[in-house]
């Protein structure tokens, strides 16, 4: 049987139709409008759910339901979104409903994080686990949790904020308002913060003339130039990975999942983040020298993990 999965990001909005193995027969994606208003990103949201039936031959009303993930906070068994920063206008939105009038099958909707954990533990890093933590470092910062098999969201969906835990009491404020969370340490956001700052520290730094060739600071900068032995850049990816271990040790203590994966665009620095982050991870876990620390993996199914966990939210 097949299944259409739709993941919904700040620029575009991305729909598969999935089979049972779990692999995405075919995939479309629009712009997501996300100026225009609620409207605007429902329409365009069912719209990119016909285009992609299309694809395989069939109507939207051939699927047994749609599964879409919304990058914000929503209560999944109501449907009604309390936030979506990247999103305008969409505070305590009834996307559910709104979705539900335009598409003739049931709708299920989830965060777009846990869709993408649920992705990797059904057909990823995490195949054949049971207990789960997910951090997606992007702009900001999500997370996913799957516990004893089941995903987990918390009291009316609303849990697993991962990025907004507080890693630093009263320390750096974070988008969200608050002070100190772990997006505002461990995001790409505030890796290129950190750059800048050791940059305009250092102004002989190679990550200058990288930028440069670039043609801007990202989450790469001090990274790559880390690779070539440029001490401030050195420094930036050791105060960062130092700052993500923690937060990771933390989640580890309270969960003691199996594995824990790391997704997003700064996940494409592959081994040489995750041995730095495996090295340092067993200094933040309580007891880790007598049972040891859960290893630190690279998430696999890139951008259709989210399409293909709302594709199969039913399933965890």
């Amino acid at each position: 049987m097949l299944r259409l999965g739709v993941d919904v990001g700040g620029t575009f909005i991305k729909a598969g139709v999935v089979d049972e193995s779990y692999t995405i027969l075919h995939k479309v994606s629009v712009p997501t409008g996300g100026d225009g208003g609620f409207q605007t990103v429902v329409q365009n949201i069912a719209h990119v759910a016909e285009l992609a039936a299309q694809e395989a031959g069939l109507a939207v009303g051939d699927f047994e339901s749609v599964g879409i993930g919304i990058p914000g906070l929503l209560n999944p068994k109501t449907g009604v979104v309390v936030s979506a920063p990247n999103l305008s206008g969409w505070q305590n939105v009834p996307f559910l409903d709104a979705i539900q009038k335009l598409l003739p099958v049931p709708v299920r909707v989830g965060n777009d994080a846990n869709c993408a954990v649920v992705g990797e533990t059904l057909a990823g890093a995490a195949k054949g686990c049971q207990n789960v933590v997910m951090l997606t470092l992007g702009t900001g910062v999500g997370g996913g949790i799957v516990a004893d098999g089941k995903l987990f969201v918390g009291g009316q969906g609303l849990g697993a904020e991962l990025g907004h835990m507080v890693l630093q009491m009263g320390g750096t404020t974070c988008g969200c308002g608050m002070k100190g969370c772990i997006e505002a340490y461990c995001s790409v956001t505030a890796l290129v913060k950190q750059t800048i700052r050791a940059m305009e520290a250092d102004p002989s730094s190679i990550m200058h003339a990288y930028a440069k060739e670039a043609g801007l600071v990202d989450g790469r900068t001090a990274f790559e130039c880390s690779k070539k032995g440029d001490k401030a850049a050195v420094e930036v990816v050791e105060y960062y990975c130092r700052y993500l271990a923690n937060a990771i040790g933390s989640l580890v203590i309270a969960f003691r999942p199996d594995v824990v994966l790391i997704g997003g665009g700064l996940s494409n620095q592959r081994d040489y983040l995750m041995d730095k982050l495996n090295a340092l991870l067993p200094q933040y876990v309580f007891a880790s020298d007598i049972i040891g620390v859960p290893p630190i993996l690279r998430a696999t199914l890139g951008n259709d993990a989210g399409t293909i966990g709302a594709a199969f939210l039913d399933r965890m």
